[in-house]
């Protein structure tokens, strides 16, 4: 493959993991922040890619409604989240998954009843349409203003959480819980925002998305499976992990079907698998070395 065919690909593969950097960042707040275990994620972005096929018309006012609509409609579903799992607290995090699994199965037949089993895209307006040169080739202009408004996320996200006061009371509670009781500050109040955020994030990566892999059926499974692998990948919890290890998902997979098509569907599970043998393993205090 020619060098600038290849850095071209790469390229394409950082916007698709900044892409799957905001999917995965909701999952990994809810867990690593709220401590919950989100199976329905996916079903999330899912359902903010669906709103924005069905209400972008080609026009800025209508792709601008349709996002903050999807980013809405995700904080909603995470709300109902948060007071479904608030009685779980506590048992661990099986009931967890098995309640939010049953959510994912019923929203994604939701989704599916409603809008139909064929791959959606939303109309985009003339200018998002077009192509740049980029190294000589042709580069959807689509993917550049993806590219903008994930970096632009990211950074945003990285600032609340690290630099903010929500951000600190976040990580407090993670902490410790007591201490920000005894601060006045309900612990349950904060899990609750937090997974209203993961929601918001999810509903606005399933409209970023949309334009460029459309959305269907299948979306909400291979969201999720992509989100967890992000996630796990990057470390539980940790915001610049799941954006490194996204855009390594990103870049593997984008290079990697066309570099080793046939090859290409195990690449991330291998990538995964020498990830997490590499890692070294926490030990206890007190343990053994």
């Amino acid at each position: 493959m020619h060098v600038d065919t290849l850095a071209i690909t790469a390229v394409d593969g950082v916007a698709y993991g900044l892409l799957l950097a905001i999917a995965a960042a909701g999952l990994t707040v809810a867990f690593g922040a709220g401590g919950v275990l989100n199976l329905a994620h996916g079903v999330l972005i899912a359902a903010g890619g669906y709103i924005a096929a069905t209400t972008t018309a080609g026009t800025w006012a209508s792709l601008a409604a349709a996002t903050v609509l999807a980013t809405v409609a995700g904080a909603a579903g995470g709300a109902v989240l948060a007071a479904a799992t608030a009685a779980l607290r506590g048992r661990g995090h099986l009931d967890q998954a098995l309640l939010t699994f049953g959510i994912a199965l019923i929203g994604g037949n939701l989704l599916t009843t409603i809008f139909g089993s064929d791959v959606l895209r939303p109309r985009m307006p003339a200018a998002l349409e077009g192509a740049v040169m980029v190294a000589g080739y042709r580069y959807p202009v689509d993917r550049l203003a993806v590219l903008a408004v994930a970096v632009l996320v990211a950074a945003v996200g990285y600032v609340v959480l690290h630099r903010s006061r929500a951000g600190r009371l976040i990580r407090a509670t993670v902490d410790d819980r007591a201490m920000v009781a005894g601060i006045g500050v309900n612990p349950r109040t904060v899990d609750a925002a937090v997974l209203v955020t993961s929601g918001a994030l999810a509903g606005l990566a399933g409209a970023l998305a949309t334009p460029i892999l459309g959305v269907g059926p299948g979306t909400a499974d291979t969201t999720l499976l992509l989100s967890l692998i992000i996630v796990v990948c990057g470390g539980l919890g940790s915001v610049p992990g799941a954006v490194t290890a996204a855009i390594g998902v990103g870049v593997v997979q984008t290079v990697g079907v066309v570099t080793v098509p046939t090859a290409a569907p195990y690449l991330l599970i291998a990538a995964m698998t020498v990830t997490l043998v590499a890692r070294r393993p926490t030990v206890p205090n007190g343990a053994a070395s």
